[in-house]
C-alpha cells in the first residue's frame, strides 16, 4: 500500500497531478480543494496517498492532510459513494465542511456536492456520524507529509483528573487549564499552500482533544467544536473550546 508520495510537481490536470519520484512518474487524483491549494509545478510536493485496486485498474488518489485522506475512505464506504462522489463532497465541502455537517447530522449541506441526491446524503451522515469525533481528532497536515513538522501531543493530552473538577470554574479556568496540560499550542507551521487550512484543521482537532479530556463523550463534544467551527472559521483553539462549553453548558 502507497500511504505517502513525495517528489516533483511535473504537471497538473483538471482532476489529477503527475508526480515524480526519482524518475518514476505518478499520477495521482485529487479533489478541487486540493489542487487549488497545491504549489506551482516543478515544486517538491508530498501528498498522503490512497490506493484503490480493482480487478482492471489501479487508482492513487492525493490529500493534504490525514483528515482529508480518511473521510475519503470512510466516504467510500457507504453505498452509492464511490471515488468520484467522495471527491465531489470533499471540494464543495472540504474535509473540516464534511466534519462539522456529519457531526451536525446536516445532510443538506452534503447534499450540495455534485451527483450527491438527499437518500446518499442522508446515508452518509447517519453511518458515518459515529466517526466524525475520529476524524476530526486527525492533525496531520502536508507539513508532516514533506516531514518539515513533527507530530506534538494534541492540545488538552496529559489533562489530569483535577480538570474534571472544574465543571464549576469560569470559561477562562477550564480552557487555561486545558491548554496548559498538553503543553501544546494549537496550529502547527505547515507549507504556505495549506497554512490556513491546516490551523482550522488543528484547531478544532486540538479543541476536540481537550474537550474529551475534560470527560465530554466524543459524540457530543465533536457536534460542540463543528457548530462553534461553524460560526466561527478562523477561531484559535482557545476560542473554539470556549464557544463549545458555552454549548454543552446545562440549558435553564
Amino acid at each position: 500500500m502507497i500511504g505517502k508520495l513525495s517528489g516533483v510537481l511535473e504537471y497538473r490536470a483538471d482532476d489529477h497531478v503527475l508526480l515524480d519520484v526519482r524518475g518514476v512518474g505518478y499520477i495521482v487524483f485529487c479533489s478541487d480543494r486540493t489542487l487549488a491549494s497545491l504549489p506551482a509545478v516543478g515544486t517538491v510536493l508530498a501528498l498522503y496517498t490512497d490506493l484503490i485496486v480493482r480487478e482492471d485498474l489501479l487508482q492513487l488518489f492525493g490529500f493534504t492532510s490525514l483528515q482529508e485522506k480518511e473521510w475519503h475512505r470512510l466516504l467510500m464506504s457507504v453505498q452509492g459513494v464511490g471515488a468520484k462522489a467522495s471527491l465531489a463532497i470533499l471540494s464543495t465541502l472540504g474535509p473540516e465542511g464534511v466534519s462539522r455537517a456529519i457531526a451536525l447530522g446536516d445532510w443538506n449541506t452534503v447534499k450540495s456536492a455534485r451527483g450527491i441526491g438527499p437518500k446518499t446524503a442522508q446515508r452518509v451522515v447517519n453511518e458515518l456520524k459515529d466517526k466524525a469525533p475520529k476524524v476530526m481528532a486527525m492533525g496531520g497536515t502536508l507539513g508532516l507529509a514533506l516531514g518539515t513538522q513533527n507530530a506534538e501531543p494534541g492540545v488538552g493530552e496529559g489533562v489530569g483528573e483535577d480538570a474534571n473538577h472544574v465543571a464549576g470554574a469560569d470559561d477562562e479556568a477550564v480552557v487555561e487549564g486545558a491548554l496548559s496540560a498538553g503543553g501544546a499550542k494549537g496550529s502547527a507551521k505547515v507549507s504556505a499552500a495549506a497554512s490556513t487550512a491546516a490551523s482550522r484543521v488543528s484547531a478544532q482537532s486540538d479543541a476536540l482533544s481537550a474537550l474529551s479530556n475534560l470527560g465530554y463523550a466524543p459524540g457530543e463534544a465533536a457536534g460542540a467544536v463543528a457548530e462553534a467551527a461553524g460560526a466561527a472559521p478562523e477561531a484559535e483553539t482557545s476560542v473554539l473550546i470556549r464557544a463549545a462549553l458555552k454549548l454543552l453548558a446545562p440549558k435553564g
